[in-house]
C-alpha cells in the first residue's frame, strides 16, 4: 500500500528562532492526530538540521534536506554529502527541484548522480520533475516528463526507496494550480511509466506527490485523485496552522 506523504519544504525561509517554534508546535499539532498510513516531512535549510533532527526524534514527522552533492566528499565549500546527512539519520532529501535545475543548470545527468549517492547512504531520494509553461504552451509536456525520468532514474534499481514529485513549474510561487485533472493526467503518466520500466508492484508501490502550490483550499481534491499520493509542500508549509491543517485533511481521506 503506498503512503501519502505530506512534505514541506521550507527552501530558504525562516530564522532559528522562527523554526525553532514552529517545529514544537507542530509536534504538539501531530500529538492530537492519528496519522495511519500518512507520513509528514519537514525539510529545513541545512543550517538547522540538526535542530530539526533533535525535535523530531520525540515527534510524528521525519526529517529531510533540501539539497545534496553529487560527490561522496572532497573540495567542494559549502556542499553536503549524502554520507553527512546518513550521518544525521535523515529519512529524506529532494533532489532535481526546478529551483536547483534553473538557477543552478542542474542537469538530469547530475540529479541521477546524487540519487545515487542517496542510495548508497540509505536515504530516500525525493526526485522532482516537472515542464515549464512555455513547455507545456508548446504541447511537450509528456515529452519532458518522460526525459526527466529516463533521465533521473538511468540505472536505479526502485525497490520502496524513490518517491517522485510532480512539480508543473507554471505553478510554483505564482498562485496557480494545475486542475486536479490536468495533475492526475501527469501522475498517471509517472505511475505508467513505473510499470513499464520497473514492475507493475514497483508502479502500485511509489509515492508520487503534487507540488504545484498545494494548499488547505485544494488539498481535499487533489489528494482525491487516484494517483496523487501527497504533497511537496512550499508556502503554505511555512504556516504551522495551515500545513497541519492539510495534513489533518490528508488523514481524514
Amino acid at each position: 500500500m503506498r503512503k501519502t506523504i505530506i512534505a514541506g519544504n521550507w527552501k530558504m525561509n525562516k530564522t532559528f528562532l522562527e523554526a525553532d517554534i514552529f517545529l514544537f508546535e507542530l509536534s504538539e499539532n501531530l500529538e492530537k492526530i492519528e496519522l495511519g498510513t500518512v507520513e509528514v516531512v519537514i525539510c529545513p535549510p541545512s543550517l538547522y538540521l540538526e535542530l530539526a533532527s533533535d525535535i523530531a526524534t520525540d515527534s510524528k514527522f521525519h526529517i529531510g534536506a533540501q539539497n545534496v552533492n553529487d560527490n561522496a566528499d572532497g573540495a567542494f565549500t559549502g556542499e553536503i554529502s549524502a554520507a553527512m546527512l546518513h550521518s544525521m539519520d535523515l529519512k529524506y532529501c529532494i533532489i532535481g527541484h526546478s529551483e536547483r535545475r534553473k538557477y543552478y543548470s542542474e542537469s538530469d545527468e547530475m540529479i541521477n548522480a546524487k540519487l545515487k549517492k542517496l542510495h548508497e547512504n540509505e536515504i530516500i531520494p525525493i526526485l522532482c520533475i516537472g515542464e515549464t509553461l512555455e513547455q507545456r504552451e508548446q504541447g511537450i509536456t509528456k515529452d519532458i516528463i518522460l526525459a526527466q525520468l529516463d533521465g533521473g532514474l538511468n540505472g536505479v534499481e526502485i525497490e520502496d526507496n524513490v518517491v517522485i514529485a510532480y512539480e508543473p513549474i507554471w505553478a510554483i510561487g505564482t498562485g496557480k494550480t494545475a486542475t486536479p485533472q490536468q495533475a492526475q493526467e501527469i501522475h498517471s503518466l509517472i505511475r505508467n511509466w513505473l510499470e513499464e520500466n520497473y514492475s507493475k508492484d514497483i508502479s502500485e508501490e511509489t509515492s508520487i506527490l503534487y507540488g504545484g502550490s498545494m494548499k488547505p483550499e485544494n488539498v481535499k481534491e487533489l489528494l482525491s485523485q487516484s494517483d496523487i499520493d501527497g504533497g511537496l509542500i512550499g508556502g503554505a508549509s511555512l504556516d504551522v496552522s495551515k500545513f497541519s491543517k492539510m495534513i489533518e485533511t490528508a488523514v481524514e481521506l
